[in-house]
């Protein structure tokens, strides 16, 4: 049993950025020429100078509003399609309502890395339908199932064996807590891939007491898998077949290595292509390399939520305001809107990381605040390495009693 699922995830990390950028200009191409969305929104663009990550990074990010907007506006799928409708195999309805399609190329929601790293293999019974076409395209048996009819799913488990399980982790937990309470046997279960949810160090090793290995993954339905754990159980190594970037939230603009910031993911899908997509996810790039063995850059998981957009005294603040306060003051450092009530009125203070406070720098931007979003803000600058590193721009602390 070999330990990796292919060569290219031990690679270099030199080699494969080189592929990345080789193939980033094709894709940009593609999705210009193929996805109607694209050919507006990048129709000053020439795709063959996009080949660096600085390049990528002038282009324009697009949100998941945008999807739900573009669709309602141009059904049926808002222009995002690069294919022809006959090679869309499913569409598919999450909240918004968004749609998100899938064809019936051989793993198309890229997961079969995750759930080689998990250790499923071929020949595997595996309970759930959530990655079905990525367990297919691994060798194993699929047993269609999801949340619900838990009790028929305990028979299923029952009289069919499945040695794996790919859902979400409170549903597995409540499979094997009816098991337990009603002596059913699922001893077969002795791996899960999970996601979709948090997975708290304490659920894990409750499984684990249970004789069961779970590891999880992370992706959204638009994308498909993001990255994923493996038994090193040190941060999520990304996928190979995306190109990952960690931006400042309310903009597209990278941060370092180790800075929390949005997770914004271009893919090479050629039927649904996606640039630049920003999940509203908080993340931050790990340090080196996993000990497994896979050698792509690993990210720390689901951090939290990027869109921060609250309301103060009756006006929305956005994190792509809070950049652009720090953006007119490049002497700042961290910039966070803390929003608080107090004596029943919404009071806002702005602390901000300077190396040389000075009153007459908060002043400015103080006045800076007051002209871009209309609502007066106290400013409070603080050393360098102050503020958290945690991703978050607008820190709304308000509790309002009824």
């Amino acid at each position: 049993m070999t330990e990796h699922f292919d060569a290219l995830e031990t690679r270099s990390p030199e080699e494969r950025e080189r592929a990345l950028l080789v193939a980033l200009p094709a894709q940009v191409a593609h999705a210009k020429a193929n996805a109607p969305f694209y050919g507006r929104l990048l129709a000053d663009v020439d795709p063959d100078t996009i080949t660096s990550r600085a390049a990528l990074a002038r282009l324009p990010v697009t949100r998941k509003s945008e999807l739900l907007e573009t669709q309602r506006a141009n059904p049926p799928l808002g222009g995002f399609l690069a294919a022809q409708l006959s090679q869309v195999a499913h569409v598919y309805m999450s909240p918004g309502p968004i749609f998100e399609v899938d064809t019936a190329a051989a793993d198309h929601q890229g997961a079969a890395r995750a759930m080689y790293a998990a250790g499923f293999r071929a020949g595997d019974i595996v309970a759930g339908m959530m990655m079905d076409a990525s367990a297919r395209a691994l060798g194993c048996v699929v047993v269609p199932g999801g949340v619900g009819n838990t009790e028929l799913q305990l028979d299923a488990i029952a009289a069919i064996r499945p040695s794996g399980y790919v859902g979400t982790p409170s549903f597995l937990k409540i499979l094997l807590d009816r098991a337990a309470e009603q002596g059913r046997d699922v001893s077969s279960l002795r791996r899960a891939l999970v996601g979709a949810e948090a997975l708290p160090a304490v659920l894990r090793e409750g499984f684990r007491a249970r004789g069961v290995s779970v590891l999880q993954c992370y992706g959204t339905a638009d994308l498909g898998i993001i990255a994923y754990e493996s038994d090193a159980l040190e941060g999520m190594i990304v996928d190979e077949s995306i190109l990952l970037e960690i931006v400042r939230p309310g903009t597209g603009e990278p941060v370092g290595e180790g800075e929390v910031g949005e997770v914004v993911v271009t893919t090479f899908n050629r039927a649904y292509p996606l640039l630049r997509f920003a999940t509203g996810d908080l993340s931050a790039i790990q340090p080196g390399q996993s000990p497994c063995g896979r050698t792509n850059i690993r990210i720390r998981g689901w951090m939290g939520r990027a869109d921060q957009r609250t309301k103060v005294r009756g006006m929305f603040v956005d994190p792509a305001q809070v950049a652009a306060v720090a953006k007119r003051h490049p002497e700042l450092g961290r910039v966070r809107f803390v929003v608080d009530w107090v004596d029943q009125a919404d009071v806002m203070l702005v602390k901000a990381e300077a190396t040389r406070p000075a009153s007459e720098l908060a002043r400015a931007v103080e006045a800076t605040v007051q002209a871009l979003c209309k609502v007066r803000g106290a400013v409070e600058l603080v050393p360098p390495g102050t503020l958290p590193n945690d991703g978050k721009v607008i820190d709304d602390i308000r509790k309002i009693e009824a």
